[in-house]
């Protein structure tokens, strides 16, 4: 029995001892002790660069077009509008400007001034007003289809009052202080601009001078409209043409030298004057476009 009771004893010490002993589990964490901070120390950049913009759509080298193929970007510059334009006929249109450039030089010019020389100013003043009504057509039907209602009452009124009182457009009695109807100045290449239209790409047409293709196509359709057209046999309304081209060139001789004598590049410069010329001359449906002298060729 004695030899027993040690073994149980011995048993029941170790049990006591176990279940007096402290879990290692349920003994509480030690605090942690956060790391110190690694400090790091920042040097001020010398020189801040900004980010680089998003590039969209850029200039190609011709400076005439974007490289997404669209045309006539405007942008600003100093406040106004510049009109840029593709010139994918560069060639053919400097040729061209070298050969309307010696026309004008070696017979329009002496012409004009030869037949300045023999009809007063005021003839001449009366023949343009001539011509100009003559083209009344033109701007009172494009008035209508830029509906421009006001404009073609204008152009309407003008038209009578000058045919019957101006002794058939030789004056402008319409244009008076007390009547002051003015001349809307509007063919189909404006209409088709208030539609929209893009002026295309850049010609430069012998005779007829710089264009574009809209106003090309804008010529066309005027041509229709200009009662010279139909005269017969046709060298008789080619030469009533030429007779109103050297009657204003009379006129406005000495305007295509200051523009050609002040530009490093002349056809440039003639091409950019007549692109934002006429982009200044589109309006908007509805909107009245005033008459002015440009000094430009005018498509007529």
């Amino acid at each position: 029995m004695k030899f027993f009771s040690f073994p149980v004893l011995l048993f029941v010490f170790f049990a006591a001892g176990c279940a007096h002993s402290p879990d290692p589990a349920a003994s509480p964490a030690p605090p942690l002790v956060p790391p110190q901070a690694r400090q790091v120390q920042v040097v001020p950049d010398p020189v801040q660069v900004p980010p680089k913009p998003i590039e969209m759509p850029f200039k190609s080298e011709s400076k005439n077009v974007d490289d997404y193929g669209d045309i006539d970007v405007p942008e600003e510059v100093g406040g106004e509008t510049k009109a840029e334009i593709a010139d994918p006929l560069e060639p053919f249109n400097r040729a061209m400007y070298h050969f309307n450039d010696k026309l004008y030089f070696w017979v329009l010019k002496p012409v004009a001034q030869e037949y300045g020389k023999v009809i007063p100013e005021a003839a001449r003043v009366g023949v343009r007003n001539f011509f100009a009504n003559l083209a009344f057509p033109i701007r009172f039907v494009n008035c209508l289809l830029q509906a421009n209602l006001g404009g073609a009452a204008e152009e309407l009124g003008r038209f009578m009052i000058n045919t019957i009182w101006g002794i058939g457009g030789l004056l402008e009695p319409a244009s008076s202080q007390d009547i002051n109807l003015s001349k809307q100045d509007e063919d189909f290449g404006q209409t088709l601009g208030a539609y929209g239209l893009g002026q295309g790409f850049f010609i430069n047409w012998p005779l007829f001078g710089p264009s574009s293709l809209r106003d090309t196509v804008g010529l066309v359709g005027d041509a229709f409209l200009t009662p010279s057209s139909y005269l017969n046999p046709w060298y008789a309304g080619a030469g009533t043409r030429g007779y109103n081209m050297v009657n204003d060139t009379s006129l406005k001789i000495g305007d295509y030298e200051s523009l050609k004598g002040a530009a490093i590049d002349p056809y440039v410069a003639i091409r950019d004057a007549y692109v934002q010329y006429r982009l200044k001359k589109v309006n908007r449906k509805g909107e009245n476009t005033p008459a002015e002298d440009s000094g430009l060729p005018k498509n007529e």
